[in-house]
């Protein structure tokens, strides 16, 4: 039987009004920027490391010729739903393979490491673990040097992983983010945009 998540953790939007979008959620949530660069944000309101994440189409696509209220691309881009752990993560992620239901694309990001899917719909979902055994750690990681570099992360492959958790090798190191790893097409098309 799959393993429900904790919660719901973080809404991400893509937006042609960057800006305005971030001083509303500022406003209406009272939430503070956790980073920042020219193509994406996350924001805060708690002890969670982030609440929102904003991707500016702007500067990601800037010559789509879609105009700024032209709803096709600006909106919801996914949910997030956390894990206890990441072995909780990889097993419902085997439960979830062995019925045909697997993830387009998995990803340490540097706080948390995900594995995101798309409902029947292309609803897309992100379920994720955090990196670092506290929020405030998590937290730290935006305030710190290594996001800069790579502020969407380094794939992984989770059967490689569940293996090797199987295996004895502890979270932490399996969770250290590796900076070595190749850029991903997606991690490419976003740090080509910041950049």
């Amino acid at each position: 039987m799959p393993v429900a998540p904790n919660g719901l953790v973080h809404v991400v939007y893509r937006t042609r009004r960057f800006e305005e979008m971030l001083a509303w959620y500022a406003k209406v949530f009272g939430a503070t920027l956790q980073y920042q660069n020219p193509a994406l944000a996350f924001l805060t309101f708690d002890d969670e490391h982030h609440r929102f994440a904003f991707a500016d189409l702007d500067v990601i696509r800037p010559d789509d010729g879609i105009e700024k209220d032209d709803r096709g691309l600006i909106g919801v881009d996914h949910v997030a739903w956390e894990y206890p752990s990441m072995r909780a993560l990889l097993e419902n992620y085997e439960e979830l393979k062995d019925s045909g239901i697997i993830p387009y694309w998995a990803v340490n990001h540097g706080m948390s490491a995900s594995l995101y899917y798309a409902d029947p719909d292309g609803n897309q979902m992100e379920f994720s673990v955090d990196v670092y055994p506290t929020k405030e750690e998590c937290t730290a990681y935006f305030k710190g040097e290594d996001i800069g570099q790579n502020p969407v992360g380094t794939e992984y492959d989770p059967d490689e992983w569940l293996a090797r958790l199987r295996a004895g090798t502890p979270e932490a190191e399996l969770l250290k983010m590796d900076f070595t790893a190749p850029v991903s097409p997606i991690r490419g098309a976003m740090m080509e945009a910041s950049a």
